[in-house]
């Protein structure tokens, strides 16, 4: 392969000695969001998973939800999509749902990667031999988990079409890059245990207390990824259940879905925010599929790079600058953004999400959901009003998560 350097947008490619024939990835979305449960009294989480499961039951049209580690977390996930318009309806339909089951038992839903000042040691562990055995595995850091995510999958066929498989692992090798811009976006986790951390996402840094977490290294093909799982299940890393769910890098091929799952992002509080997410993850997938079809591709950068940029993404969200390598300096994250936005733009009308990737903008000028929470904090009294300024910032998350979602 013969590495070209950059200076402008249209020269960040690296040249490719192959050609890229055979199927194409179909791209389709999925989408999962594990939320807090929240007293509506106390504003501090509930232990509810159980009873909401039990309501969501007696329903003729049921959620399937889906019990986390702790017992006041709730997961829910949307139906494979073919597109960004029918993951904003199914995030809406599950939202309102999930919304209406909790509202019925007195309980509130939010949208945040962390909650501001619920203390982990207080959360009951949820019952099952899954949880058992990650306590077990992971004991004190295990209990610490007291966080929320947003896994976005997107669909290439790879067991259907083996061929893929190859693909697949080139995109994952060039996306790295780009997912700490998509963590700078998300950030919603700003507090810890009552304290502000100073950190945009704070549940990236309790996250990576686990092993197999982070920005992967690359890897040179398929097989090769292949057996670096088939030595961890010999050597028993992944425990009796021998499951590759056990490797929870931030971008991973998934065990048992046909996707490419990004995991690096904070839940998003705003529903517009998570479509956001979703469409610019996919849009990327499609312009590196894309510039493999025209025989050229994203140049890939090493892990101590990109996890340079991560940390960045983790302290500032959108307010730092990332670096970028091509040039050998630092660039305000605003100037990193619009350059994505002309990288994607030959794919976004081909997915019918232009409107939806193009929201970044309105990120950029309005804040994440991190940059929001700390606003109302402030408002209310901050640090010297502290108690009542947390329960504010909860609030804003229960009314933020709710909005778009029942109109």
């Amino acid at each position: 392969m013969r590495q070209v350097p950059y200076t402008t947008i249209s020269t960040l490619y690296l040249q490719a000695r192959y050609d890229m024939t055979g199927p194409k990835p179909p791209l389709t979305l999925g989408v999962e969001e594990e939320y807090q449960i929240v007293d509506p009294v106390s504003r501090d989480l509930r232990a509810y998973i159980t009873e909401l499961i039990t309501e969501d039951n007696r329903r003729d049209v049921k959620l399937d939800l889906k019990p986390e580690f702790m017992q006041s977390q709730v997961e829910v996930g949307t139906q494979v999509c073919r597109n960004v318009r029918e993951v904003r309806s199914e995030l809406r339909r599950l939202r309102r749902s999930i919304m209406e089951v909790a509202e019925k038992s007195g309980v509130r839903i939010a949208a945040a990667s962390t909650h501001p000042f619920a203390h982990p040691q207080s959360q009951p562990i949820t019952e099952g031999m899954r949880y058992k055995e990650l306590l077990d595995d992971m004991q004190g850091v295990a209990r610490g988990l007291l966080i929320f995510g947003m896994h976005v999958h997107v669909g290439f066929g790879h067991k259907e079409n083996p061929e893929l498989r190859g693909l697949m692992i080139e995109v994952m090798n060039q996306a790295r890059y780009f997912i700490p811009h998509l963590l700078a976006l998300s950030a919603s986790s700003p507090f810890w245990q009552g304290q502000y951390t100073g950190l945009a996402s704070y549940r990236s840094v309790v996250f990576e207390q686990l092993p197999r977490t982070g920005i992967p290294h690359s890897f040179q093909s398929w097989s090769e990824y292949e057996d670096y799982v088939n030595l961890l299940k010999k050597a028993g890393s992944f425990g009796k259940g021998d499951t590759m769910a056990k490797i929870w890098w931030d971008i991973r091929p998934h065990p048992l879905f046909d996707t490419l799952e990004f995991r690096i992002a904070d839940v998003c509080t705003s529903v517009d925010e998570a479509v956001c997410i979703a469409a610019l993850f996919q849009a990327i997938c499609a312009k590196l599929v894309k510039l493999r079809q025209q025989n050229m591709g994203w140049r890939q950068y090493r892990h101590i790079h990109i996890t340079e940029n991560k940390w960045r993404a983790v302290r500032y969200g959108i307010h730092g600058r990332l670096i970028d390598f091509g040039r050998g300096e630092e660039v305000p994250f605003h100037f990193l953004m619009e350059e994505l936005l002309e990288l994607l733009d030959d794919v976004v009308d081909e997915l019918g999400s232009r409107k939806e990737v193009e929201y970044v903008r309105h990120i950029l000028a309005n804040g994440n959901s991190a940059d929001r929470q700390l606003k109302v904090y402030r408002a209310n009294g901050g640090d010297e009003n502290r108690t009542e300024a947390l329960n504010a910032v909860v609030d804003h998350l229960v009314q933020e998560t709710r909005k778009g979602v029942f109109e």
